[in-house]
């Protein structure tokens, strides 16, 4: 009997603005065969996102309560709002050999590397501060104080970026996504 194939876990993190967002949409429509998991957070809906769908909103005591009976994969608190990913959802489409893609942040993502050593991690940037910044002035979700905020703790995820095993730079859309396809590809043979 042929063992059964174990899915893997696909970490895409770096900086608010650095385009993760747009980088696991375009996957999925490239790899359709990869699932995404969905964060569950306490922060409230922008307008563009959609319940259940961007992420799970729930309030502060659900997440507390999640936290609490083990549900997590990995969480943590930041910009005042709690986020996390749940852990059924992840381990049960691993068990069936799926791939499976985590739009996280850095805490989290070298957390779950460290409870599952063989995830890829991939690290996306932005091709400079400014275009941070201008990214996350565009969205426009963000009051100016919060930008500022954001582009402190850019700071502090670009130094754990070595921690990673692939930095893909996002200066284009289609070059990133094709890199981090190509080697995704090279890892399945």
């Amino acid at each position: 009997m042929k063992d059964k194939k174990i899915g893997k876990l696909i970490i895409i993190s770096g900086p608010s603005g650095a385009g993760k967002g747009t980088i696991c949409a375009e996957l999925l429509r490239h790899m359709p065969d990869l699932v995404i998991s969905r964060s569950v957070t306490t922060r409230a809906p922008r307008p563009n996102e959609r319940k259940d769908r961007s992420y799970f909103f729930v309030s502060t005591e659900t997440f507390l309560e999640m936290v609490k009976n083990n549900e997590l994969l990995e969480y943590d608190q930041h910009f005042e709002n709690y986020y996390g990913t749940p852990k059924k959802f992840v381990v049960d489409m691993l068990s069936f050999g799926k791939d499976v893609i985590l739009e996280i942040d850095v805490k989290g993502a070298l957390q779950v590397k460290q409870n599952y050593p063989d995830s890829l991690l991939f690290f996306i940037e932005a091709p400079s501060e400014q275009a941070l910044y201008e990214r996350l002035v565009q969205r426009g979700s963000e009051t100016p104080d919060k930008i500022q905020i954001r582009m402190a703790r850019n700071k502090l995820e670009l130094a754990q970026r070595s921690k990673y095993d692939y930095c893909i730079m996002n200066d284009s859309v289609d070059r990133a996504v094709k890199e981090i396809i190509d080697i995704l590809k090279e890892k399945r043979q």
